[in-house]
């Protein structure tokens, strides 16, 4: 099955760049002409981008690791919450803070005190305090919950980044290459692809090419998981059926194991010869109760 058809790229607006003046040279193998004073992406070259970010992810999900989903235009922030959160995977869809995987450590810090803030709302905390004390701490929960609650639950800093318009992420670019974390990301002809990973060319400005990328590297991550749960199903499938070949042979052994009865009959009346035969038992042999207190009858 195609990750991704020329039929849905075109439907989406994925061709179309930014005014020849705005280009950016370093985008010029990714040009396939000029039409009207624009750009027009080649989509075959983008199609093949598609499908090594696709390849990319998926490897990545299998060994373990996460995918961050960053897009904080207007254009892009609900697309990037609704795949990020449909695939199980972090977003920043508000706004990136420096050193947000330069200086993890510190953003940990922000993250515990926003579970925190949560917890005091829904433990009863809140009732001890004025309305002055509360209000602020309701604001200061908003403001971490709008530029952190999509990496809430992230402990390590993620396997791979997905970006949308390079321009307006440099920080997330700039931090993500000093870690040495793989980037894909989509670059339309006023972007730099050099020091991208993984640069699909494509409009990174119409809300249904941005909506068409996340869906696919959102594929990707429920592919690879997908995958992850079926090696399981028959990891467990091979062990029930090594279980079952060693109870058959076990059965096998016992019904397969001769018995000659003659001798088992010999044996077993020595054996009752030999067993003394049990004397009846006398008044003072019979069990008493110690538990109960016996009266002498007068």
């Amino acid at each position: 099955m195609a990750v991704v058809t020329m039929k849905s790229l075109l439907e989406s607006g994925v061709h179309f760049g930014h005014q020849v003046k705005r280009w950016d040279p370093r985008m010029k193998k990714y040009i396939f002409a000029e039409r009207n004073g624009i750009h027009i992406i080649d989509l075959q070259k983008t199609i093949q981008s598609i499908k090594d970010a696709y390849d990319a992810v998926r490897k990545t999900v299998a060994a373990g690791k996460t995918v961050l989903f960053v897009g904080t235009k207007k254009q892009a922030q609900q697309a990037i919450q609704k795949e990020a959160e449909r695939c199980g995977m972090f977003y920043v869809n508000n706004r990136w803070l420096g050193g947000m995987l330069t200086n993890f450590v510190t953003i940990k810090k922000s993250l515990l005190r926003l579970k925190k803030l949560e917890k005091m709302e829904v433990d009863g905390s809140f009732e001890n305090l004025t309305k002055k004390e509360i209000a602020s701490l309701g604001k200061e929960r908003a403001k971490l919950q709008k530029n952190l609650g999509g990496i809430k639950e992230m402990k390590d800093p993620p396997g791979i980044l997905f970006i949308i318009d390079t321009r307006k992420e440099t920080i997330a670019v700039a931090e993500a290459q000093r870690m040495g974390i793989p980037i894909v990301a989509v670059v339309d002809t006023n972007c730099n692809p050099d020091g991208i990973n993984y640069p699909i060319p494509g409009n990174d400005d119409a809300i249904r090419a941005i909506t068409l990328f996340t869906q696919i590297v959102a594929n990707a991550v429920v592919e690879a998981d997908n995958e992850a749960g079926l090696k399981i199903i028959e990891t467990l499938g091979d062990e029930n059926e090594n279980m079952e070949e060693m109870m058959n042979d076990v059965s096998a052994k016992e019904e397969d194991r001769e018995v000659d009865i003659a001798s088992y009959s010999t044996e077993a009346e020595v054996q009752a010869k030999e067993e003394p035969v049990p004397a009846e038992p006398s008044e003072d042999d019979l069990p008493v109760d110690v538990d109960k207190v016996y009266g002498e009858n007068t």
